[in-house]
């Protein structure tokens, strides 16, 4: 049952905003990629300037990318206000409006956290920065999903079929999340490529990284004119690599697990195709990320493609959260179901 307020056009605006984010999060990729978060030193001014009044002409090199960063980020912010109070108007559900005060909170969050960023110079902030933005994209996924008339309509599912294939794409999700968390991490240490070849790792599949194998690293690496590596890392690097290949598993098989048990929800085996498509274009970007030195618009690409992994996972996740919600008799739609008009599930 649709709700009695039209969200039609409010789900346009929550996909409008999923775009703006994920546009934010390659501004802020190609920011990291190119060193240039401090290109602005002060917030929330910039260089003394109303951050919405400094002059255009001074919009040059790393300030470019640093300033019209925290300005699309404003913006960001301005319309998940107007996102909070638009749901608390037209929605009737109370824990889809709680989504939307979810969602003024991180964006607030994320604002200071970029502040103290810049003011504090400490990169665990830039790195928590990150992730947020991140689970910040997720949430208006979810949002967008959940004002869907898509949504409202999908039908009872079988609980024991959904059990194992929520459980693994729940799996899959958090994965991805920590994958991508392990990725800032590495860009914030801001240095070189700890690992310079792809698919092996210094011309092995495992490296050696005892004293002497370091040594020999970075002596190459010196003469490269790149900065030396430790064993640490290495292997973040390398747990990066090995995480993803888990992803990669997780993943096809879900895939398999949707088509086999969950076929009469064509939006699910988009979603999982859709999916396994994107993981094989992300390791293609890891790689070529590694090939081209850390190149900024490629790893930038590397990490919006991470950002719309995160977005699907958190789809059919939710997705499957409500069939077994409708079967349970919770309140997934706002109201409980009748359990006494309930089909009876397939055995």
């Amino acid at each position: 049952m649709p709700c009695a307020r039209s969200t039609t056009w409010l789900n346009r605006f929550v996909w409008l905003l999923c775009v703006a984010t994920l546009f934010l999060i390659c501004s802020g990729g190609m920011v990291t990629s190119k060193g240039v978060g401090l290109a602005v030193p002060d917030w929330p001014t910039t260089f003394g300037y109303n951050m919405f009044l400094f002059p255009v002409s001074k919009w040059i090199g790393g300030i470019f990318f640093e300033h019209t960063h925290r300005l699309i980020a404003s913006i960001i912010g301005f319309m998940t206000i107007i996102l909070a109070v638009w749901m608390w108007l037209a929605e009737d559900r109370r824990w889809v409006r709680n989504l939307g005060y979810l969602a003024l909170f991180l964006v607030a969050l994320q604002g200071v956290l970029g502040g103290l960023r810049v003011t504090m110079l400490k990169d665990e902030i830039g790195i928590f920065h990150a992730c947020l933005a991140q689970a910040f994209l997720g949430l208006l996924a979810v949002i967008a999903l959940v004002t869907t008339n898509f949504w409202q309509s999908l039908p009872n599912g079988d609980l024991a079929k959904f059990r194992g294939i929520k459980s693994l794409a729940l799996f899959a999700t958090v994965a991805i999340y920590l994958q991508l968390a392990l990725g800032a991490t590495m860009r914030h240490q801001h240095r070189d490529l700890a690992i310079l070849d792809f698919p092996t790792a210094y011309r092995q599949w495992i490296p050696d990284t005892s004293a002497h194998a370091l040594a020999s690293i970075n002596a190459r690496r010196d003469a490269r004119a790149l900065s030396d590596v430790t064993a640490f890392q290495i292997w973040l690097q390398m747990a990066h690599r090995f995480l993803a290949v888990i992803i990669a598993i997780a993943i096809i098989t879900l895939c398999f697990g949707i088509w086999k048990n969950a076929r009469e929800i064509p939006a699910l085996r988009r979603l999982s195709i859709l999916w396994v498509v994107l993981v094989f274009c992300q390791i293609t970007l890891g790689a070529w990320t590694i090939w081209s030195n850390k190149a900024a618009d490629i790893a930038t690409a590397h990490v919006a493609m991470g950002a719309l992994m995160l977005s699907f996972g958190v789809s059919i996740c939710a997705i499957l959260w409500r069939l077994q919600s409708a079967w349970l008799g919770l309140p997934a739609r706002g109201h409980l179901i009748d359990m006494g008009k309930m089909p009876v599930p397939r055995a």
